[in-house]
């Protein structure tokens, strides 16, 4: 099986292709893949291997680290808001402190959307600790005065 990343983790955003040992069904448009795996390796000669799958197309170690993270266990981090009663901005902004896996997103969101607080709110306020036990907190990032 062949994917294709954009790599995040620095500004060259490099073009990675991963071949992955075992086959998996619905490999539709794999030709494609094929002939850009064969174009970015004509311009990166270097080939990984790490963790089961060729990595082709990273100029630094950390795109091979990013592409496997991303085959094995997807991770994201999440921006969102929450209610404020009595403040002056209705919504203060909450992230999350570490990244979670993509596949338990909409669960954090549900938890995030139960959230309601009142104002003053400070920057910085943890307002679930450990949401859903994945070792991540959600946390305000922008403070909101109570209204006058």
């Amino acid at each position: 099986m062949l994917r294709e990343f954009t790599c995040i983790m620095c500004p060259q955003g490099c073009e990675i292709v991963v071949e992955a040992e075992k086959e998996e069904a619905g490999t539709a448009g794999t030709d494609s893949v094929l002939g850009k795996a064969k174009n970015i390796s004509e311009r990166n000669k270097s080939h990984n291997m790490q963790g089961g799958y060729r990595i082709t197309g990273n100029r630094c170690p950390r795109g091979a680290e990013y592409v496997t993270q991303e085959m094995e266990n997807p991770m994201r981090s999440i921006a969102s808001s929450v209610l404020v009663e009595g403040g002056e901005l209705p919504l203060a902004s909450v992230r999350l402190t570490r990244p979670i896996p993509k596949g338990k997103i909409f669960a954090v969101m549900e938890e995030i959307k139960k959230v309601k607080l009142s104002a003053p709110v400070e920057e910085g306020t943890v307002v679930i600790s450990n949401v859903l036990g994945l070792g991540s907190d959600v946390m305000v990032t922008k403070a909101v005065e109570r209204q006058e």
